[in-house]
């Protein structure tokens, strides 16, 4: 049985409250509209039916892409009330990150969110992280998580932009700012990178070269997750940071959760033991 960090089902009740919009971000039927990508056409049954045959965990998170947690508060609470009403009904195997809003921090709503039993906090890599809300996570021993956020619009560019550009240089800008700034503030926060912090780690002989410090120092509370990444990528990172900080990931229904290609043991350790110390459970020993 494994552990999936990072997938996204939307509910009936997110479904409706999305339908409910007229501005972006909305669903027109299953049209997805986006203020910095072009209209996505919406598989229903991604969101009806998704197997999760031999998973222990598989812990669904808001898509910060879709801009919500930048709204303002009275049309971003909605929406994410709606996200942790459906998340939380879900069921076993899934559990759920908290999603916040970001235009205006409210900590004690946070902590509310957090108490219903949600696993963590994640947050758009285009958000500055706020002390407040970090001092709720590291209160409770719950864990960040740091997903993609908006694109911005750019014109002429093909469907897999988004994905493959402003995603991945936003993860590697989330990496170094929370290093360089957060880290030294919250020493004791556990935090997760989605799609292996977009590779921002193998850049460390240039962060070197530049006088930044850290190579060879590996943090054990920052983690790294493989959605959409395979062997080769993972093998790179497992190099630089070592095996103990990557944990599984697959971006469903976008894509599938990645064999690691290392050997059973270090599939085990990405799959099980990993994100089991990201999240502060204890290994089962069934």
């Amino acid at each position: 049985m494994s552990i999936d960090v990072h997938q996204h089902l939307w509910t009936g009740s997110f479904v409706d409250a999305l339908r409910a919009r007229t501005s972006p971000p909305y669903l027109d039927g299953w049209t997805l509209i986006l203020d910095g990508e072009p209209p996505y056409e919406v598989d229903p049954a991604d969101h009806e039916h998704r197997d999760t045959t031999g998973l222990e965990l598989a812990l669904v998170s808001l898509s910060s892409p879709l801009g919500i947690e930048f709204l303002p508060p009275e049309e971003c609470w909605p929406l994410l009330d709606a996200y942790h009403d459906g998340a939380l009904a879900l069921g076993e195997p899934f559990g759920a990150w908290a999603a916040t809003c970001h235009s205006e921090p409210d900590p004690e709503r946070l902590a509310k969110d957090l108490d219903r039993g949600l696993a963590g906090l994640q947050i758009p890599a285009t958000a500055v992280p706020d002390d407040r809300l970090l001092k709720v996570l590291t209160d409770r021993d719950l864990p960040l998580f740091v997903h993609p956020g908006p694109a911005e619009r750019t014109a002429g560019v093909p469907p897999w932009w988004p994905a493959l550009v402003p995603y991945v240089q936003q993860m590697h800008a989330a990496w170094h700012y929370f290093h360089a700034v957060v880290r030294p503030r919250h020493p004791r926060l556990r935090v997760c990178f989605a799609l292996l912090a977009g590779l921002a780690p193998l850049h460390s002989e240039r962060l070197t070269a530049r006088g930044g410090t850290g190579r060879g120092r590996v943090d054990r509370d920052a983690f790294v997750e493989t959605s959409s990444y395979g062997p080769r990528a993972i093998d790179a990172i497992v190099r630089e940071l070592g095996i103990d900080v990557v944990v599984n990931g697959s971006d469903a229904p976008y894509a599938t959760a990645p064999d690691p290609g290392l050997g059973a043991a270090a599939t085990h350790a990405i799959r099980v033991t990993n994100p089991r110390r990201l999240l502060g459970r204890k290994e089962s020993r069934k």
